[in-house]
């Protein structure tokens, strides 16, 4: 058996290999927050922007989202395994119900990491290819020829359905960011344990700040500041 295989096969193995491709994650979501909030400088910038991860970049770009896809498939089949593995390990529920160093975040993992994937899924068809096109903007273009991604913002979070699953799905990102920066840095050793396990200012300040960049948009929409 080589290294790399009995890598994979342990359980710490399937932790960190968790915990490296979690950081990816909250890597590119910091980055597509920080691209995503031009949307408040106007159309020309957002567009310009959108023109230029699919134009000068494209290559790198579609490395990018080679590298995403890797490690959201490894992270989404390593958090199914270690999910099977605890409960095969402990297949009756402990008598204490709420364990101590446990948020409303960490008991919600689950669910919450569905509802992300779900989004994903969405957000790809939805923005990237147009597949599914609910304001009707497929093949739009601003003055300059560019995708007028702008446009298909406004007009899509108009629609209240999809300014309402962005929302949400924003705030299962939020609680996700909030546990899984923290036991990401834990499983990798860069976080010592703590009399205050509770207290992670880091990780709910990149939980914030991200659940509040991507919230801005819908709602900025909805305001009517973005228009």
């Amino acid at each position: 058996m080589s290294f790399l295989t009995a890598f994979y096969r342990s359980t710490i193995g399937k932790k960190i290999i968790m915990g490296v491709t979690g950081l990816i994650g909250v890597a590119f979501v910091i980055v597509h927050m920080l691209g995503n909030l031009q949307v408040f400088v106007g159309p020309a910038k957002l567009n310009g922007y959108g023109a230029l991860l699919h134009g000068p970049l494209d290559e790198f770009t579609w490395l990018i989202r080679i590298i995403l896809i890797v490690a959201v498939v490894l992270h989404v089949l390593m958090a199914y395994q270690l999910t099977r593995i605890s409960a095969a390990a402990r297949p009756v529920g402990y008598e204490r119900k709420e364990p101590q160093a446990a948020t409303w975040a960490s008991r919600t993992m689950k669910w919450g990491g569905v509802l992300l994937l779900v989004f994903i899924v969405f957000h790809i068809l939805h923005f990237t290819t147009q597949t599914i096109d609910p304001a009707g903007w497929r093949g739009m273009t601003d003055s300059r020829g560019d995708r007028d991604v702008y446009g298909n913002i406004v007009a899509s979070f108009r629609i209240w359905w999809v300014a309402a699953f962005y929302i949400v799905a924003m705030i299962a990102l939020g609680f996700h960011l909030y546990h899984g920066a923290w036991s990401s840095v834990r499983t990798l050793g860069y976080a010592k344990s703590s009399p205050h396990p509770l207290h992670r200012p880091i990780a709910l300040a990149i939980a914030v700040i991200v659940w509040l960049g991507f919230t801005l948009v819908p709602v900025g929409v909805i305001a009517g500041v973005i228009r």
